[in-house]
């Protein structure tokens, strides 16, 4: 499963690198991450990641295969 998550903000070099399994790209006020999501457990597992490093996630969505 493919998905697109937008954080609020532009993420940091630092900050983006917490997510290895994902590519980025900036958008207008928001940070676009996408990439590959194994399973329900990993995607709770980004989910954790956002919250403990303090990011707003504005939107979350599963890509079309």
């Amino acid at each position: 499963m493919r998905y697109e998550i937008r954080v609020e903000g532009q993420m940091s070099d630092t900050l983006t690198a917490a997510f290895p399994e994902l590519d980025c790209t900036v958008a207008t006020r928001q940070t676009v991450l996408f990439g590959e999501v194994t399973d329900e457990a990993h995607l709770y597992g980004l989910l954790a990641r956002f919250q403990s490093l303090g990011l707003h996630v504005v939107e979350m969505r599963r890509l079309p295969a």
